[in-house]
């Protein structure tokens, strides 16, 4: 997908008037797409740690259970850029030591909350650009690009050695790319752009804006849709002439 495709945004407060007002400021913000709206800390923290990666968190500070503060540090790395937003003052020092990337004080006005934003796109942009970039597969062995099977890929802050054989199929995310495979996903910090200019496999191939296939595993193919492994994946018309081609010289 394209580098401007939207931020995704998660909301965290307990208060509910102020869930929807921020909600209301997230959508009239073409950079960002807004994934979930949570009423406490305890939630965010579970839909963090088991959801694909949020790119901006607004956060109130003072919540039942888990405060905003002391949610911070259990975040899962690399953290989501982190606006707080909150009724008090009082927390701004404390709130920056733990490196948020702005502070908000309620009432908003758009004009202060697309400055906030603003800032948090530049930054997580810049960073998912570098991640990208580290997190695009390279050999795991030497010789030629028709022997390679295992590729080193970059997933959070390891570097993962996979079988691409095993690939059944690569899904776009936003900013993200989803490697699919019988029993398990990966996530990692590189646009399917860039995955399909790098990858080495001829037989890894682009059938619709959002998908990349592993052509060896297709199992079928009916009208626009290719059963691949236990999923079925869409076949856009204008790649149908390419992919059966491929299949043709296989």
């Amino acid at each position: 997908m394209a580098e401007s495709a939207p931020l995704r945004c998660l909301i965290v407060d307990d208060n509910e008037a102020s869930r929807l007002m921020l909600a209301h400021l997230v959508g009239l913000t073409e950079s960002l797409a807004l994934v979930a709206s949570l009423p406490d800390g305890v939630q965010a923290l579970h839909f963090l740690q088991t959801q694909p990666p949020v790119d901006i968190l607004l956060l109130d500070i003072e919540m039942p259970e888990l405060t905003g503060l002391a949610l911070i540090p259990l975040l899962p790395t690399p953290q989501p850029e982190i606006i707080l937003v909150t009724t008090h003052r009082g927390f701004a020092l404390e709130a920056f030591e733990l490196h948020v990337t702005d502070y908000l004080v309620k009432p908003l006005d758009y004009a202060r909350f697309r400055q906030a934003i603003d800032v948090a796109v530049r930054r997580r942009r810049a960073a998912l650009t570098q991640a990208a970039a580290a997190a695009l597969p390279v050999a795991a062995q030497n010789g030629t690009l028709d022997n390679w099977s295992e590729l080193f890929v970059k997933v959070n802050n390891r570097l993962v050695k996979l079988n691409f054989d095993d690939v059944l199929y690569i899904e776009a995310m936003s900013m993200y790319s989803v490697l699919v495979m019988a029993n398990h996903k990966y996530i990692v910090h590189a646009t399917l752009k860039q995955l399909a200019e790098r990858l080495p496999f001829a037989h890894f191939q682009r059938v619709h804006r959002s998908y990349i296939v592993n052509t060896r595993l297709i199992d079928s193919i009916e009208d626009n849709t290719l059963v691949v492994g236990p999923y079925e994946v869409p076949l856009a018309k204008s790649y149908q002439e390419t992919l059966f081609n491929s299949i043709r010289s296989l």
